[in-house]
């Protein structure tokens, strides 16, 4: 895909792969800015339930508005492939700067605390992020820290009363299926 365009956006690099498609670095022309593209793969775009939750993913990070978490710009179609469109963020996952000896205690506390505040802010909203991990959270050569890849996320919606304080699943995840990262999954 390097060197292609879709729609306004040169694909420039590969920034990662994933189960639910690859991500590009790319040169939106309208904007004059680079983005990161979220390419759905063709046999992902065929299945209605991945196509689905790949929707999903960009209405549910659209509608988060917050500094630790990336912003989601809009869904395309170019010659029936789709992508989404985010906000494009230079740094290391967090499984890079990661180290053996682990992270000296001021960083790791800046991290941890930007990285709560960021899911505290999905779940005011009802998302459940379902698939945090090192490699889903970047941090930029100044310090700061975005969480990524939503795509298997849980809309969930209180009930009626405080005293319920069950959360009701929307429908796109058959009950009993296991999503996420094994090493990351809570017990």
């Amino acid at each position: 895909m390097i060197g292609k365009t879709l729609g306004h956006y040169e694909i420039t690099g590969l920034l990662g792969k994933g189960g639910m498609g690859e991500v590009y670095r790319a040169r939106d022309s309208k904007l004059d800015r680079d983005v990161a593209l979220k390419v759905l793969p063709a046999d992902v775009a065929g299945d209605p339930t991945l196509l689905e939750r790949f929707e999903r993913e960009a209405k549910t990070v659209a509608g988060l508005n917050h500094p630790h978490i990336v912003h989601m710009y809009s869904v395309e179609e170019d010659r029936d492939i789709r992508f989404l469109t985010m906000e494009l963020v230079e740094g290391q996952g967090l499984d890079r700067v990661l180290t053996h000896d682990g992270l000296p205690l001021p960083q790791f506390f800046e991290i941890a605390t930007a990285i709560a505040d960021a899911l505290a802010a999905a779940h005011e909203k009802g998302i459940v992020h379902r698939d945090l991990k090192p490699a889903n959270v970047m941090v930029t050569a100044d310090g700061h820290v975005k969480v990524l890849d939503f795509g298997l996320a849980k809309l969930a919606t209180d009930r009626a009363t405080p005293q319920e304080s069950a959360t009701e699943a929307m429908p796109i995840t058959r009950e009993g299926a296991v999503l996420g990262t094994v090493p990351y999954m809570s017990p």
